[in-house]
């Protein structure tokens, strides 16, 4: 993962209805949740909602695709684990003496 990306994400996250909308997703699978169902769940109005999946998207830590009428929601775990290694190459690693 390159600086430019890893900003973008963590930007995203930095945002305590951003992070809570990852974690919820990230407890109910592949099957993602409609925005609705998020937004009922996260105990938010759904129009407040809109702009926190779009950062979240925007930033590739969510999918979203059309189903009928609604737009369903899942983490990319890919792009998670990218933003992870990225992060864990920054730790020092320990030294044995």
């Amino acid at each position: 993962m390159e600086n430019r990306a890893a900003v973008l994400a963590l930007s995203a996250l930095a945002f305590e209805t951003r992070l809570e909308t990852v974690r919820l997703l990230a407890t109910v699978g592949d099957g993602g949740l409609p925005a609705g169902e998020l937004a009922r769940r996260l105990g938010i109005p759904q129009n407040s909602l809109s702009g926190h999946l779009k950062a979240l998207a925007s930033a590739s830590l969510l999918t979203a695709e059309r189903k009928s009428r609604s737009i369903i929601y899942r983490i990319n775990p890919p792009a998670l684990n990218l933003l992870t290694s990225f992060l864990q190459s920054m730790c020092p690693t320990e030294h044995q003496g």
